[in-house]
């Protein structure tokens, strides 16, 4: 873990639960792509930085998610470096406790307020074209989260995020984190016609042809829609379909599954009532879902 991978002249990423961007502005200076899930990845980044001789002047967040601010906090303490994150993002950084109760729809309960879902805040600031690096650009990449960007280096390497997932992840999980579905497929589709020296996603391995991916993490999010439409033959209430859902792909329920993915499937019902495919309705005091 926290290995560097050296990807261009001026371009590292370490290797951690997430990839974490290392660009070179500088002989001496640096700046980051996002900085892990906790103080330990902060501790990590200044080790390396250090080794390299790098003094660290920013950290350019693509998202609000824990596993992706997590460090910032302590970098910024340590190094007095400047933190930005791209609109919405920027509150969620600076106010963590709005992802758990993002994903809660309340206060959020002890079991998703940890290290994972709330990550320490952080003072940031918003993400402009003109506070990045010369030669440094963001990249519109909504659908998993709000604003969400990724950021092409000025050696063509583009930093992904989590705008799609690897095989092993989906095949694994099978549904994965998304907020706003059709913007999840939009970028999907968006990121297939981009060129760059290579691609580094956050959870999947770098790789010169983003294609494949993108089309296989295209037709799971369809055939997770056809799941849900199929539940919903016959009416169902949000937790019939839930829990249908785990069970046709063998999932074991915990209560942040039970955050994470019963936020994506409502994100589903959403996008599949703007379709046309399914329609809400309140019977008996409940509220139930049916095409």
């Amino acid at each position: 873990m926290f290995e560097p991978v050296k990807v261009s002249e001026n371009c590292f990423y370490l290797q951690s639960p997430v990839k974490i961007g290392v660009v070179k502005t500088a002989e001496d200076r640096a700046v980051l792509i996002d900085s892990g899930n906790d103080k330990d990845a902060g501790k990590r980044i200044k080790k390396f930085l250090d080794a390299e001789g790098l003094s660290l002047e920013a950290i350019y967040n693509t998202h609000s998610h824990a596993d992706h601010i997590g460090g910032n906090q302590y970098l910024q303490k340590q190094t007095g470096c400047r933190v930005y994150a791209p609109g919405i993002e920027r509150d969620f950084t600076a106010y963590p406790v709005l992802e758990p109760s993002f994903l809660y729809g309340a206060y959020p309960p002890k079991e998703l307020r940890h290290k994972f879902f709330l990550a320490q805040e952080s003072d940031a600031l918003p993400l402009t074209e003109n506070c990045l690096p010369d030669g440094m650009t963001s990249i519109p990449l909504p659908g998993h989260s709000w604003n969400m960007v990724g950021y092409r280096t000025a050696d063509g390497v583009v930093f992904l995020a989590d705008c799609l997932s690897s095989r092993k992840t989906l095949e694994k999980y099978q549904i994965c984190f998304l907020m706003d579905v059709r913007a999840f497929l939009e970028t999907l589709e968006m990121i297939g016609k981009l060129d760059a020296r290579l691609f580094i996603p956050s959870h999947a391995e770098p790789t010169e042809d983003i294609v494949p991916l993108a089309q296989y993490n295209i037709q799971k999010v369809h055939e997770i829609a056809d799941a849900i439409e199929k539940i919903c033959a016959e009416p169902a209430s949000f937790e019939t379909i839930l829990r249908r859902i785990f069970e046709r792909y063998a999932l074991t329920m915990t209560f942040e599954q039970h955050a994470l993915v019963g936020s994506t499937v409502r994100s589903y019902l959403t996008w599949l009532e703007n379709e046309g495919r399914l329609k809400p309705e309140i019977r008996d005091n409940t509220l139930l879902w049916s095409v």
